[in-house]
């Protein structure tokens, strides 16, 4: 029995001591070492291997991120559970990172970058955090947490999201019906969606027309959600004060391309939350302990929703 890690050498360092420690039992490859494929049982990658195929008995695949989109579940055999990473790094930065974008916009630091590149010197009407409205597009583990962190700021919290949820001191909403009201009531919007067939492309022009005149956006979910000409529509109107992204479609963007260098437009590199190997490692040998013991893994992607 073996588990196959299919990243970079750094980490499967790091899995292989923890796997060695905690599951003796369980032979670990990296991808560039020979293994017999009936072996393999566990596979941990990001993209999926073009002769996965050949892996007649795996059981568990996980997605070294948070996202499993990239794995096209439907082409995977149902008898192979497929686990996204749920770990407590992937967790803290997602905290971090949507505090820091959402404070960023909320307090016009944008618009002081751009005074700043002009020696202005001029204050801007300051706006009480209890009277700016935070909406999340998205209500999973990572939104959840973030919401968790943003609490103390107190800003009036809402959620949206496919199904019935209820978080205390958040209202929510679900379903197309409730979209709309939901953006009507949003000045900073989060988007935290896993990418499937319905959220992509979700960001568009209808979507910003339904937010408040000034609100704002903040892109931690998957690039091919945004509509980036939309974006740029919106933001050139002014019915959108400001956006950051951390996500793009493609990544990175192309070197002429005008969200770079738009003036009300904050990029990173897709580094909200990144996968930590060691905490990672953890996770991964708890849920195949898990499901050695006939229990569904942390994680375990339901492949009629796709996340």
């Amino acid at each position: 029995m073996a588990f196959l890690f299919n990243s970079d050498a750094a980490r499967g360092a790091i899995f292989r001591q923890a796997l060695a420690r905690e599951l003796p039992d369980l032979e670990f490859y990296h991808s560039g070492e020979c293994v017999e494929p009936e072996k393999v049982r566990y596979l941990l990658t990001w993209n999926v291997p073009n002769d996965v195929a050949r892996f007649r008995n795996l059981e568990m695949l996980f997605s070294i991120g948070a996202g499993v989109d990239q794995f096209k579940p439907e082409t995977m055999p149902n008898r192979v559970k497929l686990v996204r990473m749920v770990e407590d790094g992937i967790i803290r930065m997602m905290q971090e990172y949507v505090v820091l974008g959402v404070l960023t916009l909320h307090r016009e630091m944008l618009a002081y970058r751009e005074q700043q590149g002009r020696g202005l010197w001029q204050a801007h009407a300051s706006v009480q955090s209890t009277d700016r409205r935070v909406g999340f597009l998205g209500l999973g583990i990572l939104a959840q947490a973030a919401i968790d962190r943003l609490t103390p700021f107190r800003f009036p919290l809402a959620a949206w999201s496919r199904t019935k949820k209820t978080v205390e001191g958040v209202a929510c909403f679900h379903g197309d019906d409730q979209l709309g009201d939901f953006l009507r009531g949003t000045d900073i919007l989060v988007c935290l969606l896993p990418l499937t067939e319905q959220t992509s492309g979700i960001l568009n022009a209808r979507l910003f027309s339904l937010l408040p005149v000034g609100a704002r956006l903040l892109h931690v979910g998957r690039g091919p959600q945004l509509d980036q000409g939309a974006l740029i529509e919106a933001l050139d109107s002014g019915h959108l004060a400001a956006a950051m992204l951390d996500v793009t479609d493609p990544e990175p963007l192309p070197e002429n391309h005008p969200l770079w260098c738009h003036p009300k437009m904050i990029i990173t590199p897709h580094i909200a939350s990144v996968t930590q190997p060691h905490t990672a490692a953890q996770s991964v040998i708890e849920n195949i302990r898990r499901h050695r013991a006939g229990r569904n893994p942390i994680g375990l992607v339901d492949r009629t929703l796709g996340y």
